[in-house]
């Protein structure tokens, strides 16, 4: 069951953005990148973690964007996928990415500081 829970989530990750891509024409969309999907043990929830290139508007805007394409993408899913029951999609930011950043700028101002 966990190989095909596995296969499930490579296999949504890269429909997903082939469908943000290609398929969706809203203006809304800023630079996004589907990092991971993670679908639960029953198969019927799957939590899709993006991130975003850009200022915090452009971050809030894709979002609002997601919300409203949401049910689209799930029924283009299910038309492409031919699942028995196609789970239920949450859109999540992943900011990793800006934690990282936050961390190696404590690392660079604590190796600064000059030792007594």
């Amino acid at each position: 069951m966990r190989y095909r829970r596995l296969r499930l989530q490579d296999l949504l990750r890269e429909e997903i953005s082939t469908i943000i891509r290609r398929d969706l024409k809203d203006p809304g969309f800023g630079l996004i990148t589907i990092v991971d999907v993670r679908v639960t043990e029953d198969l019927r929830t799957a939590k899709v973690f993006y991130s975003i290139y850009g200022d915090k508007a452009e971050k809030e805007k894709t979002n609002e964007a997601l919300k409203r394409s949401r049910g689209y993408i799930k029924f283009l899913l299910g038309q492409r996928l031919k699942l028995k029951i196609m789970p239920d999609i949450h859109f999540v930011i992943d900011d990793t990415y800006e934690h990282m950043e936050r961390i190696e700028e404590i690392f660079k101002k604590v190796s600064n500081v000059p030792e007594d």
